[in-house]
């Protein structure tokens, strides 16, 4: 199963992201999680302890790696060089493993402009698209708010796209955004869940403001223990079982809908 995890900064959608890894991790499966967010925190929300952090590199930063798979120097924006590098290798050497977890971080593309595709961008999108067609890992994709990494060639390989949102309409508005792109590119399954719900008011809104448009797959509530977690760089997962059960109701969704 391959699901991309999407949504509008500070939304939850890492801690969500997260937690399904170690949630089904937990049950027997081979996760394998990508942060491909720029701003990376999928580590902290899997609760990897310090001693691994300082071992995670994001491959948008391995010089020598893009030089050798690329033909090119790194930020050689212009110039000629390999557009499928061998990436097959990659997850196996650089991913680091805590609690039954795999994690690779892909890191921040620096561009010099807009639209710019540059060796380390060639490098990343075959990756991911090499994820995609060829894991056979439970693959948890934490993307930014947007599909940057995704191309049409890895789309078709993508068993679901989740959107996450919380209880506001920007956050709603987002979620159109992000399904329009997702939809430009293939992606039939797309699915939504609510975080940060206060009340049964909050899911209403949701409900509502998604319509028929998009399935809401579950509900995740506001939880100060959360924010704790995340101040102290651990999992919600271990210090907490109300989101544990809660991502537990949609993992369930989210296997119901997979074999439909």
């Amino acid at each position: 199963m391959k699901i991309a995890v999407t949504g509008k900064g500070g939304v939850g959608k890492t801690t969500f992201a997260g937690t399904l890894a170690r949630l089904l991790a937990s049950k027997g499966e081979k996760v394998l999680a990508i942060d491909a967010d720029p701003d990376a925190n999928l580590a902290s929300a899997l609760g990897f302890p310090d001693e691994l952090l300082q071992k995670l590199e994001p491959i948008a930063e391995m010089i020598t790696l893009i030089e050798e798979r690329t033909g090119t120097k790194k930020g050689n924006y212009g110039g000629m060089f390999t557009l499928n590098p061998k990436v097959d290798d990659i997850p196996d050497r650089f991913s680091v493993s805590y609690k039954d977890v795999r994690l690779l971080t892909l890191g921040t593309i620096q561009q010099a402009g807009s639209g710019c595709f540059c060796p380390e961008s060639a490098l990343l999108k075959t990756l991911i698209s090499h994820l995609f067609v060829r894991q056979t890992d439970t693959l948890i994709v934490d993307m930014e708010a947007g599909i940057e990494h995704l191309t049409r060639g890895s789309t078709a390989y993508v068993d679901m796209f989740i959107i996450t949102v919380e209880p506001g309409l920007r956050s709603i508005q987002t979620a159109f955004h992000i399904q329009s792109l997702a939809t430009g590119l293939g992606i039939k399954n797309v699915y939504v869940i609510g975080n940060k719900i206060n009340s049964a008011y909050d899911k209403r809104l949701i409900k509502s403001k998604i319509g028929d448009t998009m399935k809401v797959l579950g509900y995740i509530s506001y939880n100060l223990k959360v924010i704790q977690a995340d101040m102290n760089g651990q999992a919600p997962i271990d210090i907490d079982d109300r989101i544990k059960d809660e991502v537990e109701v949609i993992s369930h969704a989210i296997k119901e809908e997979n074999l439909k």
